[in-house]
Parts: C-alpha cells; structure tokens; sequence
C-alpha cells in the first residue's frame, strides 16, 4: 500500500507554507536583514559574492539556508524514495533561464518569496513586484496552451544526481572551515561584507536547521510559487495558492508581534520605489520560472531530488546574480542599476525566444 503524503493535502500545504511564513519572520528576527528572512534570489547572491564571483563588497556572505534546502530535499527524497537522478531537457535554455530569472529578480530586489515577506512587512513596493510576477507567469502559460515544452528530461547515473548535494555541501564545508572574522572582508578564500545586507545574518546552525527543514517539507509538498500562479490561472485550482496565502498571512501576523511591520512605500529595506522597475523585473523573473518550470525555490528543491536539469537552472541564477553586479544591471535602495532597464529588456527577448521556439505543434 502506498503511504499517503499528508504534506501534499490540502491541509499539508497550508501548514507548510504558514510554517516557512514564521521561520522566514524569526529568521530576520535572529539576524537576516529586513524582510529577507527567506529570499532565495538574494542569498545566491550573497554566496556568489562569498566565493568570489562578484565584488559587489554590501551583499558577500556565504548563506547557509540554500545548502539546507538543497540537503533537506535530499534527504526527504532518499527517505520516501523520490530521489530520481534525471536531466538532459534543453539545458542551455534552462540555463539562460535561470540567468534572466536572477536579473529580473535582482531589478526588483527580491525573489518570489521575498516579494510575500516584503508584502508581509509592510513594504507596499512589493505589491508590484507580485503583479509583475503574475503577469510573467500569466505570459508563460499562453506558451503552455500554444504547447510550448523544453522537452522530456532522461534517467541519469546516481552520480548526476548527487552533484548538486555534493556542491552544497562543499559551500557549507567552506563556510565551516573559513566562517567571517571580526573586521575582517576576506576570511580563507571567502568573502564577507562588513557592512549592508551581507553582514546581517542569523546563527549558522539555526539558519543551517531552517534550511533542511524547509527543504524536506517542500519537498514533501511541492511547494512553489509559480506552481501555485500557473495552476490558478490555468486549472482554477487553489491548492498550491493556499500555501502562498497562509505564508502570507502567518508572516505578517509574526511581522506584528515582533515588532517588524512598517507600512509603507519609501525606505524600505533594501528596497526602491521604482514602480514600472519593481513590475517589469518580476515580469522577467515570473516568465522565466514559467518557461523553466519551477520558481528558484521549487528549482532548489528539485535539484536535491537528482534533477540535473533544476541544477542547471540554479547554476544559471548564480551566473545571472554574478553579471548582474559585475556590469551594473542589479538595483539598490537607490534605484535601478546603471544597467538595468536595458537589462531588462534583453531578457525578456531571450524569454521570448527561448517560449516562442519551442512551441511543439500535435500533427494535424
């Protein structure tokens, strides 16, 4: 008999999303910077300007919540024996993908779920943010009703699917072996910010626990963003929306008691003003989850799962978070980066591209 997932239930998603709307609230509470308890776009980011890949010296810090979450899918899926090593879908479009998610996101300055805590603690910014993402993610599914599909993915070695868990455990193994020291920008061969978003962060065993518990529970749950927009634009169907709305309103009910809610439009943190840009980037950022199948998160989630296809993808966002602060294309509380409306622009081309090619026509 085949054990049921209560995870997966009606019931089961709306827990886990309430659940990761409190995590993502105390997590703040205990270090991360303002409404980024959670930001998945925003903490590749930081781990990309950790090792390296960018110099951007406000936003360096090796987070530990994207390992776990990688880990914790890992381990569900070897428990409940969902880990299936498969890949080889159109990855060089997913990989571009996962680059033009990334410079959307980081136009806007923030990932899907960081656009809810945003929204959660008062920033009225991210009210466009969300309409961005849905109307991205509303454009993707008119390439699904044309049969737009990257193709089917094929069974790879156990060795594939272990790659992405191994990295991660790699970074976290370099976070261990070279953690930040006081007054000090570069620690081994990682760096950290002394200041700025990179020097505000949660203990490393609580954000590592954090981590592996979102992880296993998405896992379980199949919680994604874009699943959840896709599926009420396309099927009417609530169930995957319930999670975002119960994250929601657990975030902001935990926003409040703690003292963290600040309504309102300017000087949010780290956060612009910029309305058309706060629309336009997640419009990229949503379209791009679309056409590759999954928001940052549900893509982590995936890759600790064996799916090589999600780990390009997720190498794609690292890559993307890299160029967009080595050429300027990234905004700040200032506003749009030098770069970035142009940015913006060519992305959506590429998704364009990438959606109207691979349109699979069913013979006549």
């Amino acid at each position: 008999m085949t054990q049921r997932n209560v995870f997966a239930t009606g019931g089961g998603i709306i827990a886990v999303g309430a659940l990761i709307g409190v995590l993502a609230a105390l997590l703040q509470k205990w270090g991360n910077p303002g409404n980024m308890g959670i930001c998945v776009a925003c903490f590749d980011r930081d781990i990309t300007g950790a090792v390296g890949m960018h110099r951007a010296e406000l936003v360096q810090y090796l987070r530990p919540e994207i390992p776990g979450f990688v880990l914790g899918s890992f381990a569900a899926a070897l428990v409940f024996k969902e880990f299936k090593p498969r890949g080889g879908s159109a990855p060089l479009a997913r990989f571009i993908l996962g680059m033009t998610a990334m410079i959307g996101a980081l136009v806007f300055l923030g990932c899907p779920w960081r656009a809810l805590l945003r929204l959660a603690g008062g920033d009225g910014n991210a009210i466009l943010g969300l309409a961005g993402l849905a109307a991205g993610i509303g454009i993707g599914t008119l390439f699904f009703r044309q049969g737009y599909n990257l193709g089917r993915s094929a069974r790879q070695s156990t060795g594939t699917g272990l790659l992405m868990p191994l990295l991660v455990a790699g970074l976290l193994a370099l976070r261990a072996l070279y953690g930040p020291a006081e007054g000090q920008a570069q620690s081994g061969v990682l760096f950290y910010s002394l200041k700025g978003p990179g020097a505000a962060y949660a203990p490393l065993a609580i954000s590592l626990a954090v981590g592996l518990l979102v992880g296993a529970l998405a896992q379980r749950s199949r919680f994604c963003t874009m699943g959840a927009i896709r599926d009420l634009i396309l099927f009417r169907q609530w169930h995957l929306f319930s999670g975002l709305l119960a994250l929601l309103a657990t975030a902001l009910l935990a926003n409040l008691a703690l003292g963290q809610f600040s309504p309102g439009f300017e000087k949010q943190p780290v956060a612009h003003s910029m309305a058309l840009w706060n629309f336009a980037g997640m419009v990229v950022a949503g379209l791009s989850f679309a056409l590759a199948g999954g928001c940052p998160g549900r893509q982590l989630f995936m890759s600790g799962e064996g799916d090589a296809d999600a780990g390009v993808f997720v190498l794609g966002m690292l890559t993307g978070a890299a160029f967009s602060h080595n050429f300027g294309l990234a905004s700040s509380p200032a506003g749009f980066g030098p770069h970035g409306m142009a940015a913006v622009g060519i992305c959506l081309a590429f998704c364009l591209l990438i959606g109207f090619t691979n349109i699979q026509r069913t013979p006549a």
